[in-house]
């Protein structure tokens, strides 16, 4: 079986999070990824490391599927082989700081001279403006995309999420453009640059809090359970913000991640309370209806609370499921790197390495029926140096000596 991708190679020059983790996807859809690293590597190889001199789970979980190779770039022997390179890659990914590749010698001018079906892709903390030149990380990205402000409670401070949508979210994106514009050079012949922000990445993913700002100038947010509002979109807890009220309620034993969310459809209200013990408020007038309830929806979750607290969340969530009524646990990581559902859909999945042994690792998402995933280690630091220097770029062994001796390489 065939993969979507191959045939197309791409030159990754990405580091950290949020460059890796398109590079992985197009890496784990059959694209041949060949990681171009500085001869010190990848900062994130050394960076929160469990084990001493192994490449960190944070390096082996963002460059699965990969072949690394080393060149110093600011070497001008480096420069020449990089020149060399570029027209066996239909992609080049990058997220330096903005400049950092024209500062080396390759504008975008220069790069389509050298390759002028190369897509080039670039991941950057900010749109053209203000911004541009501002250093940017994953909260950072959450702070000025929208995310921060509408997220945690109306009596506390900003939170940031624990997905990762400045970074990640952004690679996601990226991913999308990458293969848009491998699909028109289809039937254009040219390649063509792909640009974008964090902050943009976030802000899409934060559209819906954009709809409630502007819905904020005909009045208060029915479907939030804030007493109070400005004019500015509140934090709002566990509030589902959509049309139909949500909730995270307690349950046995009351530790921090028994818990599970609860949506509370019309047609749901009747058979939740039965399964409270409130039967007589199915046909309550001043319950029944999602008008009725919708100004006193913490009180509507209080009183499934003093049901769950009693249960387990597994049993919660079989009891819920009996009526169809949609409700997640929220499981911790370690019930999530347990879940044997997730293990049989590949998605936390073990992988053997040379030097740390067997790791836990996420699995591809994107699933396509005739183009399996084969989730493969993360490489070595130039592990396919002579793989790649000598066998696919023909250097002589000599000038490949010399430049490992020069430390071009």
């Amino acid at each position: 079986m065939g993969k979507a991708l191959e045939g197309v190679r791409v030159l990754d020059m990405t580091h950290v999070q949020s460059g890796p983790s398109c590079t992985q996807i197009l890496a784990w859809l059959g694209a041949d990824v060949v990681k171009l690293e500085a001869p010190s590597g990848d900062i994130t190889r050394k960076q929160l490391r469990d084990l001493p001199d192994v490449d960190s789970l944070y390096f082996t979980m963002l460059n699965s599927n990969k072949r690394s190779i080393t060149l110093n770039m600011k070497s001008d022997e480096g420069k020449r082989i990089f020149t060399e390179m570029l027209p066996k890659f239909d992609v080049l990914a990058e997220n330096f700081g903005p400049g950092a590749v024209d500062r080396m010698g390759f504008t975008w001018d220069r790069l389509r001279e050298i390759n002028p079906r190369l897509i080039y892709a670039s991941i950057k903390g900010f749109g053209e403006g203000p911004y541009t030149h501002f250093k940017a990380y994953e909260v950072v990205a959450q702070a000025m995309g929208g995310s921060m402000s509408t997220t945690g409670f109306e009596d506390g401070p900003p939170l940031a999420t624990g997905a990762q949508i400045g970074d990640s979210g952004t690679g996601i994106h990226t991913v999308a453009g990458i293969l848009a514009a491998l699909y028109q050079r289809e039937h254009t012949g040219k390649g063509q640059r792909v640009t974008v922000a964090m902050q943009h990445a976030v802000l899409n993913l934060c559209r819906v809090k954009l709809r409630d700002q502007q819905r904020l100038t005909h009045g208060p947010l029915a479907e939030y359970p804030n007493d109070e509002f400005g004019d500015t979109v509140p934090r709002s807890g566990n509030a589902s913000g959509g049309g139909q009220p949500g909730w995270a309620v307690k349950c046995a034993p009351g530790g921090p991640n028994d818990y599970i969310y609860v949506i509370v459809q019309p047609v749901g209200w009747e058979p939740i309370t039965k399964l409270i013990g409130r039967p007589e408020l199915a046909d309550d007038p001043e319950w029944s209806t999602p008008e009725a309830r919708l100004d006193k929806l913490d009180k509507m979750f209080q009183l499934i609370e003093e049901w769950s607290i009693n249960h387990g969340k597994w049993e919660v969530l079989a009891r819920l499921n009996e009526h169809n009524i949609p409700c997640g646990p929220v499981l911790s990581t370690k019930e999530i790197i347990e879940d044997s559902s997730l293990a049989d859909n590949e998605m936390v999945l073990s992988v053997d390495h040379p030097k740390r042994g067997e790791y836990k690792t996420v699995g591809c998402p994107i699933k396509l029926s005739d183009s399996a995933v084969d989730v493969r280690r993360s490489p070595l630091l130039g592990e396919h140096n002579e793989e790649i220097y000598l066998s696919e770029l023909g250097l002589d062994t000599d000038r490949f000596t010399e430049l490992k001796a020069n430390g071009v390489i």
